[in-house]
């Protein structure tokens, strides 16, 4: 059996733990909306529309925000569609998934379903085909309570109150290739200024996010973030990441590490930022939104829309990933990579949320499961609390083709009301780790709760049929002895332990 030390000292802290490091993003992709949150004809749905055993699910995985439209479809969206009687609203095509947008669900109606899941909404705005004004347009139909023609519109539409909108996404991935509308850095940076001046003028407390690259491996990292904080630093509270992983030719070392990539982006990005604040002698710190991540097996989308481009379906299935156990254990480390940054990320979003790369499944007329990634998102909302800390490993590493020699041991900590949570992951495919935790400068001395995922498949998989193949286990290794805190982590694991 492999041993590792972890040091845990509650004056080494990263940051406060924000709620909104817990949010998802749900975008009119596949059936992510409709036959995912929405199906009328459902058994289980509302006066709505809405799935009462979907949204069950998403209260469970305890989402704190939900960053709405897109994604890749707010590039061509325009929001007036999604308002308004239902019977009046006009079918579009949706080019970003090769599909057609019924505007069934908009504004209105996703307010409404967030409001029965307690969650915040986070509102994209298309800069992409469209620009300042149609943002300023939106806001006001959001936020303005009443005496224009736009909030008195939104009030015949049947919603008195303001929507009150505070967190606002200017644009989605504008340096990507696949975007309607993609622009340079420079032409970006100078919109997404002249937008968020404009909004403010509006509301002066809202909270805005410019678009970082959209990917750590994009030609331009780096270099995009300079540019664009270089205009509009001032004018925003946020840049964003975005990041997916997957399993690639069988390297499933560099996979299960695929959160030394996420710390890696993150710490660019802060360097950059920072960067950007000392030639601006600015006293304002810029946090981080990385309002998309998640694994997303994207090697397969292409085929996927490929099989229907003579067609425009409504709602076909896209980027259904079952998701495996590894995938899980994943998802749990790159949650972990947040809490490790909680002073600068502030805001994240996993994507999606529902079928579409999501981890809650959901059958048409059938049932709603958790996949294998719901679990570790919903125990560690639950759990992460207070503040973060530094964890210090000391343990085995071992060489991956990607990333170069990481520890086998990932952790992460937090801290809160005299409660501490551990959240830990075995990368070894074949060997068991005991884990020591000497406990006496934290206090604890109990283990309230100890949650495994591992299985001896580490690519076994929730589906409609076997919707409880894989899941969290108690962990009865988990104690308390001699003022420290030993676990054992089987192979391909993902564990939390809360202690008092």
């Amino acid at each position: 059996m492999l041993r590792a030390r972890l040091t845990v000292d509650p004056a080494r802290t990263v940051g406060p733990v924000s709620r909104r490091l817990f949010g998802a993003f749900v975008e009119h992709m596949g059936r992510g909306v409709y036959g995912g949150i929405y199906e009328p004809g459902h058994p289980t749905a509302d006066e709505e529309g809405f799935r009462r055993d979907v949204l069950e699910l998403v209260a469970e995985l305890g989402v704190t925000t939900v960053r709405y439209p897109g994604g890749n479809f707010v590039s061509g969206f325009r929001w007036e569609d999604g308002v308004g009687p239902r019977e009046s609203r006009p079918v579009r095509l949706n080019l970003a998934w090769h599909s057609t947008e019924t505007n069934e669900v908009g504004l209105h109606e996703f307010a409404s379903w967030l409001d029965q899941v307690g969650a915040e909404l986070m509102l994209a705005v298309n800069l992409g085909t469209r620009g300042t004004l149609e943002a300023l347009d939106l806001l006001e139909y959001a936020n303005l309570p009443s005496g224009t023609t736009l909030a008195e519109q939104r009030i015949r539409n049947g919603r008195r109150e303001p929507f009150d909108v505070r967190m606002w996404c200017l644009g989605n991935e504008m340096d990507g290739p696949w975007q309607l509308g993609q622009r340079s850095a420079e032409d970006y940076g100078k919109l997404a200024a002249r937008t968020a001046k404009a909004m403010r003028q509006l509301d002066p407390g809202l909270e805005l996010v410019a678009c970082g690259s959209s990917g750590a491996g994009m030609p331009t990292f780096g270099d995009w973030e300079r540019t664009v904080l270089t205009h509009a630093y001032d004018d925003v509270d946020f840049i964003s990441c975005h990041a997916y992983y997957e399993e690639k030719d069988g390297d499933l070392g560099s996979f299960l590490a695929s959160a030394t990539d996420m710390d890696r982006f993150i710490e660019t990005v802060v360097a950059t930022a920072d960067h950007v604040q000392a030639v601006r002698r600015s006293g304002k710190t810029m946090q981080i939104s990385f309002d998309e991540w998640n694994v997303w097996y994207l090697s397969r989308v292409q085929g996927d829309l490929a099989k229907r481009m003579d067609d425009w379906p409504v709602a076909p299935p896209l980027s259904e990933d079952a998701y495996t156990v590894v995938d899980g254990v994943v998802v749990g480390s790159l949650l972990m990579s947040l809490l490790r940054h909680a002073d600068r990320v502030t805001s994240a979003s996993i994507a999606q949320l529902v079928n579409v790369i999501a981890p809650i499944g959901a059958e048409p007329d059938g049932p709603a499961w958790r996949r294998s990634t719901f679990f570790p998102f919903a125990v560690t909302s639950r759990l992460a609390r207070g503040v973060a800390l530094q964890v210090g490993v000391d343990g085995p590493r071992y060489d991956t083709a990607q990333y170069g020699e990481v520890p086998v041991v990932d952790a992460a900590a937090t801290a809160d009301a005299g409660r501490v949570a551990l959240f830990l992951v075995n990368r070894s495919p074949t060997d068991e780790v005991e884990v020591s935790v000497d406990l006496a400068a934290l206090g604890a001395r109990t283990v309230e709760e100890a949650l495994t995922l591992s299985d001896p498949d580490p690519h076994a998989a929730n589906t409609a049929d076997r919707p409880e193949r894989v899941g969290l286990r108690p962990d009865g290794r988990a104690a308390v002895e001699g003022g420290a805190l030993r676990v054992v982590l089987p192979p391909v694991s993902w564990t939390a332990v809360s202690l008092s």
